[in-house]
């Protein structure tokens, strides 16, 4: 949203959603600047009381002093309560935003997170939250007393003088417009700010995600110059931003002297002529700083404001982001109002592929006229060559992405019928990447089944040839690991997501290289408990170890989004075909390797 009017009238909806908050605010504010301003009419009065040698009224005077004690401690109090109010509004918006801003990304489909970098977006969600939140507060706290003050010194200045009044109230503006020019010029650096400390905060995290690839491959100091490249433009952005808001105040600030410096000479030709008393004239000078400092206030956080309404924008981009189809037809990851629940499709297993197709990149097919047909309880295989579309065709079933074309059935129902929810829940899936929260052992294991009891966890773990080592940790189930592990392996990491499909025990299951980094001794005892799992249960096998397979009712073999053979595994060696040689360059690698091992 380049626009400000539009991202200033988004931020304001939201802000609108505190309106009693707001209202008791701005009353608040106003009783503040009254009593503030009240004060330089007692200074006024006491000073009119000093009339010359022996002639102060020393006793009305104290009476001034009371009074403007008990005006200033309760100045405080309402400043106070304004603050609190307007500290309350400014987090509130900033968690309404970021809320908003986090279901939109839980709508978006993978398509948008897949282009787009994890650390961008969380620094989105994150830092540029935080930069409108000091933004936002400081506007609260300045403008609501700065605008309330500017009208109340007006009536105080033209009620003590009017000519006088005049000459400040057309002279002092100019400031504003001193400070309109500069922040024109300040808000696509503040943009470019925030765009860059993103760009650094997506690096960071790549690095750190990926440190042992570029420890391995050497990379420490190409990184570290990519880094200080990145980092030397985020020093050139704030440089150039914060030059030129750094010169808003000072310039301002010119402005209002010359104008104090006016009124003080007008003001003391008309103590001359008699048309206002010594006090008087000190009133009005304590009301032409009051008038001029809400100017110099504003001008100072102009700026400010447009850091915070370009990190506003990056937000609401993200708030507002429309992802297209290939039709030009907006998606969103929304199911629809009549979409079956889970307890309609709570047993199913009957799953059709017809014509599918589907590609990642529009104009680029991966899949293609894609037929198949399952039948309830079948184990079907899926085999071929890396980006031959076997963990695309999952997702699809799976409804990460929606097809292209064609129509995917569950029990004759096309799965757009479904919720998401209900649909991905009838699917156990154990994948290559594996996924952990911070949490327990045990919290862990229960993510698909909260209200699984210690008995059941315990037998999900002994079926997934996890408890062993779960028992060996410090605390056994309730010790807590954090996303990397918290010092498990691999494989270990890889067990506790099986677990968690043993745990669940669905109608249906996708299991992506659920084994890949589990040693080979294990595996065979997994494989045997994914059997048992399997039985009755429509089971869906990506596999790169085609030993791992054999026992499939069906195998597919894919090549560039297509199924070129069909069959189980010895009708599939029988044919002597694409298949065979997978098969046979594994099983005869296999063996020379075993055989290089004995003879070493």
């Amino acid at each position: 949203m380049k626009d400000n009017k539009k991202i200033i009238k988004a931020v304001l909806a939201y802000i609108g959603n505190y309106k009693i908050l707001l209202f008791v605010s701005l009353i608040m504010a106003m009783i503040t600047v009254i009593l503030t301003l009240y004060l330089p009419i007692l200074f006024g009065d006491a000073i009119d009381l000093v009339v010359g040698r022996g002639q102060t009224k020393f006793d009305q005077i104290f009476d001034i002093i009371i009074k403007s004690v008990l005006v200033a401690g309760t100045t405080s109090l309402f400043q106070w309560g304004m603050t609190t109010i307007n500290n309350k509004i400014a987090y509130n918006v900033v968690r309404d935003i970021r809320n908003d801003a986090f279901r939109r990304l839980e709508k978006m489909p993978l398509s948008y997170l897949d282009t787009h970098s994890t650390g961008e977006i969380v620094s989105r969600v994150i830092a540029d939250a935080d930069q409108f939140s000091d933004g936002l507060l400081l506007g609260f706290a300045q403008s609501f007393t700065g605008i309330a003050t500017i009208l109340g010194t007006l009536v105080f200045m033209f009620r003590i003088d009017v000519f006088t009044a005049i000459i400040v109230m057309v002279l002092t503006p100019l400031s504003l417009l001193v400070a309109r020019y500069i922040s024109k010029h300040t808000y696509d650096m503040f943009k470019i700010q925030s765009e860059t400390r993103a760009e650094q905060t997506s690096f960071i995290n790549e690095m750190i995600g990926g440190a042992d690839v570029v420890r391995a491959y050497g990379r420490e100091e190409k990184v570290i110059e990519t880094f200080d490249e990145i980092n030397g433009r985020i020093e050139k952005a704030s440089l150039k931003a914060t030059f030129f808001s750094s010169i808003t105040n000072p310039a301002t600030r010119f402005v209002n002297n010359i104008v104090y410096a006016l009124v003080g000479l007008v003001g003391a030709f008309q103590v001359v002529n008699g048309r206002i008393s010594v006090g008087g004239l000190s009133a009005f000078l304590a009301y032409a700083n009051q008038y001029t400092k809400p100017f110099n206030e504003i001008s100072g956080i102009i700026t400010e404001l447009q850091n915070a309404i370009a990190c506003a924008g990056r937000l609401l981009e993200l708030i507002n982001e429309d992802i297209e189809n290939e039709d030009g037809d907006t998606v969103l990851v929304e199911d629809k109002s009549n979409a079956i629940d889970k307890k309609i499709i709570n047993n199913i297993g009957n799953v059709e592929l017809e014509d599918v197709s589907f590609s990642y990149v529009k104009g680029k097919r991966l899949i293609e006229g894609f037929n198949l047909k399952v039948k309830k309880g079948q184990r079907i295989a899926i085999v071929g060559p890396t980006g031959c579309g076997k963990t695309t065709l999952i997702n699809l079933l799976m409804r990460f992405y929606d097809v292209d074309s064609g129509k995917i059935r569950v029990e004759n129902a096309d799965i757009r019928e479904f919720t998401r929810n209900s649909l991905r829940k009838s699917y156990g899936m154990v994948l290559q990447e594996t996924w952990l929260r911070k949490g327990t052992i045990k919290d862990n294991i229960v993510m698909g089944k909260p209200n699984a009891t210690y008995d059941e966890v315990i037998k999900a773990a002994r079926a997934a040839h996890s408890h062993g080592f779960i028992q060996k940790l410090k605390d056994g189930y309730d010790t807590v690991i954090d996303e990397a592990g918290g010092g498990l392996s691999k494989g270990q990491i890889q067990l506790l997501c099986i677990t968690r499909v043993m745990l669940l025990l669905p109608p249906m299951l996708i299991l992506d290289e659920a084994t890949s980094s589990i040693d080979t001794r294990t595996e065979i005892k997994i494989q045997k408990a994914f059997n048992r799992l399997m039985e009755g249960r429509t089971s869906f096998v990506v596999a790169h170890r085609l030993s791992t397979i054999k026992e499939a009712d069906t195998i597919l073999v894919m090549k560039s989004g297509m199924i070129i053979e069909q069959g189980n595994h010895e009708e599939l060696l029988e044919k002597n075909g694409f298949y065979a040689e997978m098969y046979n360059s594994q099983f005869v690698g296999s063996l020379e390797r075993r055989r290089v091992e004995i003879n070493a």
